[in-house]
C-alpha cells in the first residue's frame, strides 16, 4: 500500500521535518499521528524558515492535505497561532484537517505539568511543561475532552464540570493553588469553535479514501524512538509512542497500509533534557561545542542547548529494528566536515567489563555503560553543495557506508545542509 512513515531513531531533533517536507512533494496527504506541541519541526525553503509544532510538514506544498490525526493532543490556541503564522507567510491554512477524536490540552493540564515538575525537584524529567503528559493521562483515564466536544457546548460543559471536580481538588488541596473557573474556561475554548469547526473532520475516512485510490500518504511522528513511552529511556521520555507502529492507532490505519518506513538518523547524537546518554560529550568539550555551534543545536521550542555526542550506532540499530525501517535518511552530515577524525559508538562496556552489542534493557546498566568507539577519517571539505553521491569526498562516503554496513539498512537520503534542496538522493536497495 502507498503509505510511508517518517520516524526519528534517536532522541528527537534528527531533522524529521525537513525530510517529511522533502518527501511530501509526491504525497497527497501528510498525517501527524502522535505527540503535541512539545516538539518542533524546522523547515528551510528558499531561505525562509518555518517552525512548526502541530501542523504537518507537508503544509508547504499547496496540493498536499495536511492532517492532524486522532493520536495527537492539541492545544487549540497554539494551533490557531500556528495557522496565523502560516497565513502571514502566504501559506493557505484552510486545507488543514483536524481529527474530531484528537484530545484537547486544557489549561489545567499545563498547570499540573508545571507543578508536578517543580515538586519532583532534582528528580525532574525536564518536560516542556506544556501539558502533554497530563492530557494523555486524562485520555487513558477516560476523562479527556476531545476536539469534537467543542461542537456541542452542552456536552463540552458537562465533561468539563466532571473533570474539574478532580482537577480543582488536586490544585487546591495538594498544591495550594486557586481552582480553575469552569465558566471562564468554557467561554475561552468555545469561542474558538467558529475558527476550528471548518477544519474538524473524520480523518480516518480521509486517509483511507486516499489509500484506496493508491494516493501516496505520508505519516509523520513527533519526538523519536528513544523518547517512546514504552521503548525509550524511561522515565526520561515523552508521554506518547513515536515509534512507527503507533501510526496504526494514531491515524487509524493497519500495518498492511504501510510500504516504506524511513528512519531519520542525525550524523551525530543529541538529546534535550535529563536521562542516560552513553556517547555524550559534555559542555566544554571542544567537539561538543563545535557540534552545537555548527549544528545550531538549540531546541526549536525551548531554546535549550542540546546535549551532544558522537553517533551511537548501537541505539540506531536497535531503533531501526523496532521500527522495521526500510531505509535511512541521514541528516546534518555537513556538520561533521570540520573534524580531523570521527568516532562512532559500536558497542557499550558495562562496569563489570561486559560488552553490549545491543541496548541493555535494564536502566541501571544503561546509565553506567561506557561507549566503545571506532574511529573513521574526517574530510575537511565543505559538502553543502553536494548534489549526488559522487560529489561527496571519499571519507564522507566511507562514513555513510559504515552506517549502512553496521545497521544492515540502506541510506537513501543524505542531508548536507538545512535547505530543502540540500539533499543527496542515493539509489534505493531492491
Amino acid at each position: 500500500m502507498p503509505g510511508a512513515v517518517i520516524v526519528g531513531t534517536q532522541w528527537g531533533d534528527e531533522g524529521k521535518g525537513r525530510f517529511t517536507d522533502y518527501l511530501a512533494k509526491d504525497a497527497s496527504l501528510c498525517v501527524r499521528y502522535q505527540g503535541g506541541h512539545n516538539a518542533g519541526h524546522t523547515l528551510v525553503v528558499d531561505g525562509q524558515v518555518f517552525k512548526l509544532q502541530l501542523v504537518p510538514s507537508g503544509v508547504l506544498y499547496p496540493w498536499v492535505l495536511p492532517v492532524i490525526g486522532n493520536g495527537v493532543v492539541v492545544d487549540p490556541h497554539v494551533l490557531l497561532a500556528e495557522l496565523d503564522m502560516l497565513e502571514s507567510k502566504g501559506i493557505d491554512s484552510r486545507r488543514i484537517r483536524l481529527s474530531g477524536n484528537a484530545h484537547l490540552i486544557m489549561p489545567y493540564h499545563q498547570e499540573l505539568d508545571r507543578l508536578n515538575e517543580r515538586y519532583l525537584g532534582n528528580a525532574k524529567l525536564g518536560t516542556t511543561k506544556r501539558g502533554i503528559g497530563p492530557a494523555y493521562a486524562d485520555k487513558a483515564m477516560r476523562v479527556g475532552l476531545r476536539v469534537q466536544d467543542l461542537l456541542d457546548p452542552k456536552i463540552f460543559r458537562e465533561k468539563l464540570d466532571l473533570v474539574l471536580r478532580e482537577k480543582n481538588g488536586v490544585l487546591t488541596k495538594v498544591y495550594n493553588r486557586l481552582p480553575v473557573d469552569a465558566d471562564e474556561l468554557a467561554a475561552n475554548y468555545l469561542a474558538l469553535t467558529d475558527r476550528l469547526e471548518p477544519l474538524i473532520d473524520d480523518t480516518v475516512h480521509l486517509v483511507h479514501e486516499a489509500l484506496d485510490e493508491d494516493q501516496w500518504v505520508l505519516f509523520e511522528g513527533a519526538q523519536a524512538t528513544f523518547l517512546d513511552l514504552d521503548h525509550g529511556t524511561y522515565p526520561f521520555v515523552t508521554s506518547s509512542n513515536p515509534v512507527a507502529g503507533t501510526v496504526c492507532a494514531g491515524a487509524g490505519v493497519g500495518p498492511r497500509d504501510i510500504e516504506r518506513i524511513v528512519g531519520v538518523v542525525k550524523a551525530y547524537t543529541t538529546r534535550v533534557g535529563s536521562g542516560p546518554f552513553p556517547a555524550e560529550l559534555f559542555e566544554g568539550d571542544p567537539v561538543s561545542d563545535a557540534l552545537v555551534d555548527r549544528g545550531g543545536e538549540f531546541g526549536t521550542n525551548t531554546g535549550r542547548r542540546r546535549r551532544t555526542g558522537w553517533l551511537d550506532l548501537v541505539m540506531v540499530k536497535h531503533s531501526l529494528r523496532i521500527n522495521t525501517c526500510t531505509e535511512i535518511a541521514l541528516t546534518k552530515l555537513d556538520v561533521l566536515s570540520s573534524f580531523d577524525e570521527l568516532k562512532v559508538c559500536v558497542a557499550y562496556e558495562g562496569e563489570d567489563g561486559t560488552r553490549y552489542d545491543h541496548v541493555p534493557y535494564h536502566q541501571s546498566v544503561l546509565h553506567k555503560v561506557r561507549p566503545v568507539y571506532e574511529t573513521l577519517p574526517g574530510w575537511h571539505v565543505d559538502i553543502e553543495r553536494a548534489a549526488v553521491l559522487e560529489d561527496l569526498p571519499s571519507a564522507a562516503m566511507e562514513y555513510v557506508r559504515f552506517i549502512e554496513q553496521f545497521t544492515g539498512v540502506p541510506v537513501t537520503f543524505v542531508g548536507v545542509g538545512p535547505g530543502r534542496e540540500q539533499t543527496v538522493v542515493l539509489p534505493r536497495a531492491a
